[in-house]
C-alpha cells in the first residue's frame, strides 16, 4: 500500500471531530463537582462519559483508518522533525485512548452504572473497588495531563508551520 500525500474526507472529518469533543470535554471535567463514594453520577459525569467514549470510538475509527489509509510524511521537512512529527501522532492516540479507558475504568472501580447520552447503558470493566479506584482516577488525571501537554506540542508545531515556515504542512488537514 502506497501512502498518499494528502489526509482524506474521513480522516479529516475524524480528527476535528475528536478535537471538537476533546474542546468540550476538557471544560466539563474541571468544572463537574467531585462526587464522592456512595453519591450518584449527574449529568455532568453522564456527560462526561458519554463524550468520552465518542471520543473513544472515533480515535479507534481514525486510529484504523490512518493503519489503512497512511499518508506519508512530508517530504520537505527534515528528518528530526519526521520523526517527531510520527511520534507525536501516535502519542496522542495512545493517550487519548489511556484517558478514555482510565477514565472507564474510574467509573466502573466507583461502582457507577453510566450510560451513554442516557440512552444505552455502558457496561462495567471492573467490579467496585475503592483502592483500584483511586489508583486509576490518580493515572487517569495524568493521561489526561501528559495528553493536553501532547496537544499543546502537536498544535505549536502546526502553527509554526503555518506561519513561521509557511511550508503548507498544516494545509494537509485543513478542509479545502
Amino acid at each position: 500500500m502506497t501512502p498518499r500525500l494528502q489526509y482524506g474526507a474521513p480522516a479529516k472529518i475524524l480528527h476535528w471531530s475528536i478535537v471538537a469533543l476533546l474542546a468540550l470535554q476538557y471544560p466539563i471535567g474541571w468544572l463537574m463537582p467531585d462526587i464522592h463514594r456512595g453519591m450518584t453520577p449527574g449529568t455532568g459525569m453522564t456527560f462526561h462519559v458519554s463524550i468520552g467514549i465518542l471520543i473513544l470510538a472515533l480515535t479507534a475509527l481514525r486510529f484504523l483508518w490512518r493503519l489503512t489509509h497512511p499518508v506519508a510524511p512530508e517530504s520537505s521537512l527534515p528528518g528530526w522533525q519526521r520523526v517527531s512529527s510520527e511520534a507525536v501522532h501516535w502519542l496522542l492516540y495512545a493517550l487519548v485512548l489511556a484517558t478514555t479507558i482510565t477514565g472507564w475504568l474510574f467509573a466502573s472501580y466507583r461502582g457507577w452504572s453510566v450510560s451513554f447520552f442516557y440512552l444505552v447503558p455502558l457496561p462495567m470493566l471492573a467490579s467496585d473497588n475503592a483502592a483500584a479506584g483511586r489508583s486509576i482516577d490518580g493515572l487517569h488525571q495524568a493521561t489526561e495531563w501528559a495528553l493536553l501537554t501532547t496537544i499543546v506540542i502537536h498544535v505549536a508545531a502546526a502553527l509554526a508551520h503555518q506561519f513561521l515556515y509557511r511550508d503548507g504542512v498544516m494545509q494537509r488537514m485543513l478542509p479545502r
